[in-house]
């Protein structure tokens, strides 16, 4: 079966990988760097399992910025390409996913399109009715940063919503499902088909889902900071209730990164005239965590204040929207020098922050160094280290 993924991110890559065990496919991408990489077996992206599979497996795989070569022919086409939130418009910028459709309706009006990308609630039907199509399906992705295959090959659930008005997609639906199962390593996984409305909300909601866990431990940390008491004992003890259970539970300087920060506004931004309090608050209480921790670091009153890494986990190359940026932002605003230390950023200089690569002459000329993730690297300088990561995890 020949399949296309549009992206090669964490979610367009790592199921390129995990397709290309048995099937002929085609990555897409817009950046010729990326292109060359996945074709000489390297990884552009920081992932263990992507690195190992893309070295050593047999993949059918070519990464192309040929769009009418890979799309010609395409059984699946897979949308996996950015949709970033756009707060002026209060709504994810989903021009790229657009763009795809078109081209597909293009050069392979008969494949099937399968939304990968996060989109609103609803968005799936709208943009069938814009381009007079029936062959799409939303399928959401489940992954972590960092892990992207490794979530792929044992994945939490398969979810596949399709338009039921449509009987042909309940068809194609399960075909898909299966090119995931196929490829997975976990045999007995759960499926769900839905409508393709019902899907698009099970993402945003998971998501916020998660998002509120994490401020709800960032909380409790603020909570027991403030008042001397020992997080670890407190979170501990709440979590040995099974109900509650020992998952994202480590406090931060925040939510942050690719998914939870736009997914969150989204989904509140789908509430619009519908009664809710708590979708206001899990926004809310990421950004009073984020004034909290630039607060408590402003009343040791120092004069530079060291970044270390701006991504927000271990074993990660990715930083996008990482809380400790608006930390930065905070700091710097209140008359603070605010140093970078991160290895992935090879110029001077990061919005209009000062980069320090000797990461000797960094420790000796901060006074106070945030960590969102202490490693052992920090330890000669533990003093001077201020983190809230209990557990050494993410």
């Amino acid at each position: 079966m020949k399949i296309t993924i549009a992206g090669t991110g964490y979610v367009g890559l790592s199921l390129s990988v995990l397709l290309a065990q048995h099937n002929e496919v085609y990555a897409v991408d817009i950046i010729q760097s990326k292109i060359d990489l996945i074709n000489n077996k390297k990884s552009p992206i920081r992932d263990k399992e992507i690195e190992e599979y893309l070295a050593e497996k047999e993949l059918n795989l070519k990464a192309t910025k040929d769009a009418k070569e890979a799309y010609s022919l395409s059984d699946f086409v897979i949308i996996a390409t950015p949709t970033n939130y756009d707060p002026a418009k209060n709504y994810f910028d989903t021009s790229s996913v657009e763009s795809v459709i078109g081209m597909v309706k293009e050069y392979a009006p008969e494949a099937v399109i399968v939304i990968k990308s996060t989109v609103p609630v609803g968005y799936t039907e709208s943009v069938c009715k814009k381009f007079g199509i029936s062959n799409v399906i939303f399928a959401p992705e489940f992954l972590r940063e960092g892990h992207a295959l490794y979530d792929n090959l044992y994945p939490s659930r398969i979810v596949v919503g399709y338009p039921k008005e449509n009987p042909k997609m309940e068809e194609s639906a399960k075909t898909f499902a299966n090119l995931l199962k196929e490829g997975a390593i976990k045999k007995d996984i759960d499926v769900l088909y839905t409508h393709t409305t019902e899907a698009e909300a099970i993402k945003l909601f998971a998501n916020t889902y998660l998002a509120l866990r994490v401020s709800y431990f960032n909380e409790l940390d603020t909570y027991a900071e403030m008042h001397g008491l020992d997080t670890s004992s407190i979170i501990s003890g709440v979590c040995l209730d099974p109900r509650i259970g020992d998952g994202y539970n480590n406090p931060s300087f925040g939510y942050g990164g690719y998914c939870l920060p736009k997914d969150t506004k989204q989904l509140l931004a789908n509430y619009a005239n519908i009664p809710q309090n708590l979708m206001s608050a899990i926004v809310e209480s990421n950004r009073t965590r984020k004034e909290y921790i630039a607060n408590h670091v402003l009343s040791r009153k120092p004069r530079t204040v060291g970044i270390f890494r701006l991504t927000m986990k271990a074993n990660s190359d990715n930083f996008r929207q990482s809380s400790i940026q608006d930390v930065m932002k905070m700091l710097r605003g209140e008359g603070v020098d605010v140093v970078i230390y991160e290895p992935t950023i090879s110029g001077d200089e990061f919005e209009r922050f000062r980069v320090e690569h000797d990461i000797g002459a960094f420790k000796k000329n901060c006074d106070v160094i945030l960590a969102n993730r202490f490693t052992d690297e920090l330890s000669d300088v533990r003093e001077k280290v201020y983190t809230r990561d209990i557990y050494r995890r993410d």
